[in-house]
């Protein structure tokens, strides 16, 4: 009897001790390190990069964020049922999400990697995001699409005539006024006097005496003596001795 209580309380110190040191494990991986055992890595490969500088240049007038899940720009139609779906989309994203200054998304693009990107992949993001009206491409690094096709794809027909459209008046209107500015600058020059003009002027100076004296008087017209020499206050007077 004795035998079996101590060989129970032997049993429940051991467990206890098991339990205990389970406990302080599970303590230290949750403790946060003095030195993280982490390094700093690119967002993005060499094929994924070719993209994302293609798309740079294709929505300069939006944002491309880089790996953004569908869950950060998405919300479920029934609160309650948020950490159900958060559980199932939590790890899906796009290589690239493009959302206007408002921060709207209007459509996201994947980079398959070398093995490609499965169909029920593209299938679930392609189903998700339609319904939520953005646009889903796959992109090929290899075979780009043009800018005008992605742009029309992702902002809409009448918004790609619109910018067009634009972008003609803004550069005839550039154009125009590069004419304007041109046109004066030609006429500037043409009235500017020229070496030719100056050499008729100094032959005619040498050859008539008077009119190299009228152009001394022309100028003697515009110089203005320092009031010391000739005072400013034109009215005569005799000085008189001081007393």
């Amino acid at each position: 009897m004795i035998v079996a209580g101590l060989m129970a309380a032997s049993g429940a110190l051991g467990a206890y001790a098991y339990a205990t040191r389970l406990k302080k494990q599970e303590q230290a991986k949750r403790r946060i390190p003095r030195k993280w055992p982490l390094v700093v890595r690119a967002m993005v490969n060499s094929r994924e990069r070719l993209v994302w500088r293609w798309m740079l240049r294709a929505f300069q007038d939006h944002h491309v964020m880089i790996k953004l899940p569908v869950t950060r720009f998405t919300m479920p139609q029934v609160r309650e049922e948020g950490q159900h779906w958060f559980q199932i989309l939590g790890g899906v994203y796009c290589t690239f999400t493009v959302c206007n200054s408002d921060g709207q998304v209007v459509g996201c693009v994947d980079v398959p990697g070398p093995q490609g990107l499965s169909l029920s992949n593209q299938t679930l993001k392609h189903t998700l995001l339609s319904q939520c009206n953005v646009r889903y491409w796959v992109v090929d690094p290899e075979h780009l699409p043009s800018v005008s096709t992605i742009r029309a794809a992702f902002l809409g027909e009448q918004a790609v005539m619109k910018e067009e459209l634009e972008r003609v008046r803004t550069e005839t209107e550039f154009n125009q006024t590069r004419a304007n500015l041109k046109a004066a600058l030609i006429r500037q020059r043409n009235n500017q006097p020229t070496a030719s003009d100056f050499a008729r002027l100094e032959a005619l100076m040498s050859t008539d005496p008077h009119s190299h004296d009228a152009y001394e008087s022309q100028l003697s017209t515009t110089w203005k003596h320092d009031s010391f020499v000739a005072p400013l206050d034109s009215r005569t007077g005799e000085l008189t001795e001081g007393r």
